[in-house]
């Protein structure tokens, strides 16, 4: 029987599906027998209950490094110590990482804004809402600013945002406006070729970046490159590199003169 390429697709979905299904039955029957041997085990300290109806099996966890994404570990880290040095009085934090912000809020003051916004309940810590492309702030009134892996997403969709083909430029001349003169932007966005990955986010160049903050300036450029997993940050990283990447992740520190 000839197979068209949607049929070809089919197949090779059912025989992934099948294959995912085979290994989780083998770690199925794995962690039973693993459940039964530390049944026995308990029984000479019997400190908790332990019941079959009780398992909650973790199949992927087994792993001989903690994985993580190094794009949301690196740039926190990234913009947390920039922070430490500039120690503002408080920092303004638009839709960034809910951790950064968390942690952050340990030593500095910070309020959060999002389109949606998150019911924290920590000391230094508040959150409200706040439309990126119409920030409920005066002109040039921020000292300490940031806003990362964020501005790629707006106008895409993906969050109940209008759909709006600008709706970057609108974000990042927002961020312009309201910074105070000698103040900070932590800006971070995916960095490489140029394109839009719909409705997930955008993907920016090195010199569109620059072009879109011309009336800013760079304090420093670090880059998260795509080419090493876990390489690390390249910290004062330059535009060839990242011009190599297709999706790496862009760390800019801009002051306002």
């Amino acid at each position: 029987m000839d197979f068209n390429f949607t049929q070809s697709i089919k197949y090779w979905k059912v025989v992934t599906d099948c294959h995912r299904g085979f290994k989780n039955m083998v770690r199925y029957f794995n962690l039973k027998k693993e459940f039964s041997t530390f049944s026995i085990l308990s029984k000479s300290n019997p400190r908790f209950s332990i019941d079959w109806k009780d398992r909650y099996f973790c199949y992927n966890d087994n792993t001989s490094e903690t994985p993580f994404d190094q794009h949301y570990i690196y740039h926190t880290a990234w913009a947390a110590r920039i922070i430490a040095r500039t120690n503002p009085k408080e920092h303004v934090d638009i839709s960034s990482s809910l951790y950064f912000c968390s942690i952050v809020s340990a030593f500095v003051p910070v309020k959060f804004y999002d389109f949606r916004p998150a019911n924290l309940n920590l000391t230094n810590l508040s959150s409200d809402n706040a439309d990126i492309i119409r920030l409920p702030f005066e002109d040039g009134s921020i000292e300490s600013l940031s806003c990362m892996h964020t501005v790629e997403h707006i106008g895409l969709g993906r969050y109940g945002d209008h759909l709006d083909p600008d709706g970057d430029l609108k974000a990042m001349s927002e961020l312009c406006r309201i910074l105070m003169r000698s103040g900070n932007l932590l800006f971070v966005v995916p960095i490489g070729k140029s394109k839009i990955m719909f409705n997930a986010h955008r993907i920016y160049s090195y010199d569109q970046i620059m072009q879109y903050f011309k009336k800013l300036k760079l304090q420093e450029f670090s880059l998260i490159s795509c080419f090493e997993q876990n390489s690390g940050i390249i910290i004062n990283a330059t535009k060839d590199q990242a011009d190599l990447c297709d999706y790496g992740c862009g760390c800019f520190w801009f002051t306002k003169e």
